[in-house]
């Protein structure tokens, strides 16, 4: 879990640490001041970061990709940000809008516990079908050790994705049904001592 907390691309956000006004419509501004945890300065210069990467707006898959593989030249980070992008686009049309975007940023950076825990869930949870499955978590995994490069230190091993999914199901898999729920995954994560430590490492981030 402590993975997803860090990985998002908050480049360009503040430039010269100046707070700048930009041209965004002022309604949409109130409103996404109710619907995250920014306050409208946050939001403006947010704002200008993410137009300077998307200037059009909004980013289709591919410029998410490429943003982000810009983090972990190391390794390929395609896959996984593909599930990214999807956990992003809330409105399942392969796009994120600004709107999109600071309403994950705000519950990764600064929503409530169960908040960021529903979100890591949704990020595994590939289909949307409410459950994770070992299939799905072992596509996470694979996706996040090849973001991670093979030159990592301490080496890892070729079994270690497997080593972890295992692992997350005989923590989170309650009833031994071969799927984590939502009740299951909630229940285990608040009982762990370092995933709670994980889940505050960003709260001060903006």
């Amino acid at each position: 879990v402590s993975i997803i907390s860090g990985t998002l691309c908050c480049r360009s956000i503040v430039e010269d640490g100046e707070l700048s006004t930009v041209c965004y419509r002022p309604e949409g501004l109130d409103r996404l001041v109710q619907q995250t945890k920014f306050s409208k300065k946050e939001l403006q210069v947010l704002y200008r970061g993410f137009k300077n990467e998307c200037p059009s707006g909004v980013v289709n898959e591919e410029t998410f990709k490429s943003i982000y593989s810009q983090f972990f030249p190391q390794g390929d980070s395609s896959m996984y940000a593909h599930f990214l992008f999807e956990a992003f686009d809330t409105q399942n049309n392969g796009s994120v809008s600004f709107e999109d975007f600071v309403i994950s940023l705000s519950i990764i950076l600064r929503g409530s516990i169960t908040d960021k825990l529903n979100w890591a869930f949704n990020l595994y949870d590939i289909n949307k079908d409410g459950c994770i499955t070992r299939e799905e978590m072992t596509e996470i995994m694979h996706s996040i050790y090849d973001m991670m490069g093979k030159y990592t230190y301490p080496h890892m091993k070729d079994s270690a994705p497997k080593e972890h999914v295992d692992s997350f199901f005989q923590k989170m898999d309650k009833n031994n049904d071969g799927v984590v729920t939502m009740d299951e995954f909630l229940e285990t994560c608040q009982k762990d001592e370092n995933i709670m430590q994980s889940m505050h490492m960003f709260d001060n981030v903006i």
